[in-house]
């Protein structure tokens, strides 16, 4: 048995209580850090995700604008084949493309405001698709008509465009 100076208490045997709870505590602050890192990464990505999905949207935008001012060369007989155009590269861009199709759907007859007969309304469904990376798409469609001089439309497809507008 060890003596002990007079005054002086004993020492009492340490259990390492204190390093299992330092332990605990680093644990806990590690799978907490973790979960950060991992909630923000996902949420990088989720932005990119978004990011890329409104290329995807402007670029099916910019075919609908593109078959707009192509309208003069698509057939406008009843039963005509639509005109494709695409995969385009969207202009300025390395990953933006757009695919479009026109089609004639007919002829309006008696437009308001309007002489009698001396106008007929060509009526043409453009549907667009864009894409950009990570496979992000987005399809759009949009009614045309175009207000033309009675008689040249049915057949041709240069139809001597007056005005035109969206419906």
């Amino acid at each position: 048995m060890r003596a002990t100076l007079p005054g002086r208490p004993r020492p009492r045997i340490q259990r390492g209580a204190a390093l299992v709870i330092a332990l605990l505590m680093l644990v806990i602050l590690t799978i907490l850090a973790l979960s950060g890192i991992n909630t923000a990464t996902t949420e990088l990505t989720m932005a990119g995700n978004e990011q890329y999905r409104r290329n995807a949207a402007q670029a099916a935008t910019a075919g609908v604008e593109q078959a707009i001012t192509r309208l003069g060369t698509v057939p406008t007989s009843t039963g005509a084949a639509p005109t494709e155009v695409g995969p385009t590269l969207l202009p300025g861009s390395t990953s933006e493309r757009y695919s479009t199709s026109t089609r004639y759907l007919g002829d309006e007859l008696g437009l308001p405001q309007s002489s009698a007969d001396k106008f007929v309304g060509l009526h043409f469904q453009i549907d667009s698709t864009g894409t950009s990376l990570r496979n992000a798409t987005d399809a759009q469609s949009q009614g045309v008509m175009v207000v033309a001089a009675s008689g040249s439309g049915g057949g041709g497809g240069n139809f001597g465009q007056i005005g035109g507008g969206l419906e």
